[in-house]
């Protein structure tokens, strides 16, 4: 875009710089408007726990100190480029300094005490974080199994291999995942039963390994301030070709509305009947509960033995369900071509075998899925 002396721009040339002033100004607004956001973008989540938030504080104290050492060494290679920059007739060295006591102790202790001070307040966070009460108000046992989370609410004095009160099976909110009082100390088990994965919530500002054969465990207490809230906890261990799958919800409430849930689950606990013995059908021995003929469906790997069944029309028949993935929950349901539920069936660990009695259904084409897995487990029933 360069002119000759005294001659006069090109359209073309003016025509460019207007297009780059109008982009700079454009990014520069873009920047303005969106500094909050790019500020924020370099802290993590809020967190919505104690412990969260004395990880945050140190997470904060380590970018502060890091944002002073990163503008200081910049500010003095700038400041070093224009200083002694070569000037018209520079056709000499500088004087060249050989050892400087001053600079030497200056760039020894300073960065000592820095690491000194940040193993002080790095330790002190980690004590905080790992710390358990001796008398917590809720025990929890996460267990992580491909490819699914399963809580089970426990006895104030049991431990991590004692059976549970009550299990929630379904990982996500509002029938299911991790219900949690704000305000109180929670502690919580992890336990897997095939491979690594990881119990990870990105407001809690940490995240635990599951490890097959160990129990790794600590406490949290959530802020009242996030009752009502609902936090979305992943598996962050690349554990198999369901990974992604393996999400569940974190759903805060109240200490009296969260007393008013776990009553009411210990109640259905105690009104359900058994699980049934593992290869009996519906643990009766008997035959299947809702007459016609029985389709067997097997679950294993987190997958269905079979895409694609076939049912009478208008009679009634049995779903055999064999479930032979130890500890992990899997149920069927039966979907219409609108996608409306016509057919709910309970979910239950395996191992075991469950009979599901399904009423009389139109001819059609239906899905039949588990609930709880659907994007692995699904299928077409063909009703005829």
């Amino acid at each position: 875009m360069s002119t000759r002396p005294g001659a006069r721009p090109s359209s073309g040339t003016i025509l460019a710089w207007i297009i780059v002033v109008v982009i700079s100004l454009i990014a520069g607004a873009l920047v303005v408007l969106n500094a909050a956001a790019i500020v924020r973008s370099f802290w993590p989540p809020e967190p919505a726990s104690s412990q969260g938030h004395a990880i945050n504080n140190l997470y904060t104290i380590v970018f502060i100190i890091a944002a002073i050492i990163f503008f200081v060494v910049e500010g003095l290679i700038i400041w070093t480029v224009l200083r002694y920059r070569r000037r018209e007739g520079d056709d000499e060295l500088p004087p060249q300094t050989h050892g400087h006591n001053l600079a030497e102790v200056v760039w020894t202790v300073v960065p000592t005490i820095i690491v000194i001070f940040l193993f002080i307040v790095s330790w002190q966070t980690l004590i905080t974080v790992e710390a358990t009460a001796a008398q917590p108000d809720l025990k929890v046992r996460a267990h992580a199994g491909q490819f699914q989370w399963t809580f089970d609410y426990l006895a104030a004095d049991a431990d991590a291999e004692d059976p549970a009160i009550f299990t929630v099976s379904a990982p996500m909110a509002p029938d299911g995942g991790l219900v949690l009082p704000a305000g109180q100390t929670t502690h919580l088990y992890l336990t897997s039963q095939d491979v690594i994965h990881a119990f990870y919530v990105p407001q809690f500002l940490f995240k635990r390994d599951v490890v097959p054969g160990m129990v790794n465990e600590f406490d949290l207490t959530l802020d009242t301030d996030d009752a009502g809230q609902v936090f979305r906890g992943q598996c962050a261990e690349l554990c198999g070709t369901g990974h992604r799958i393996m999400t569940f919800d974190v759903s805060v409430m109240t200490p009296d509305d969260f007393q008013v849930w776990y009553d009411q689950k210990v109640t259905e606990a105690e009104a359900s009947p058994p699980p049934p013995p593992s290869g009996e059908p519906g643990g009766s021995g008997g035959p299947p509960p809702g007459g016609g003929p029985v389709i067997g469906i097997v679950a294993v790997s987190v997958q269905f033995n079979v895409e694609e069944l076939s049912a009478p029309a208008n009679a009634p028949f049995t779903i055999q369900l064999d479930n032979q993935d130890a500890g992990t929950p899997h149920d069927v349901d039966i979907l219409d071509e609108a996608g409306t539920k016509v057919f709910d069936g309970k979910d239950f660990n395996g191992v075991a075998t469950e009979d599901y009695a399904v009423p009389p259904l139109d001819p059609g084409t239906y899905t039949f899925l588990c609930s709880i897995h659907p994007d692995l487990m699904n299928g077409t029933l063909t009703v005829q």
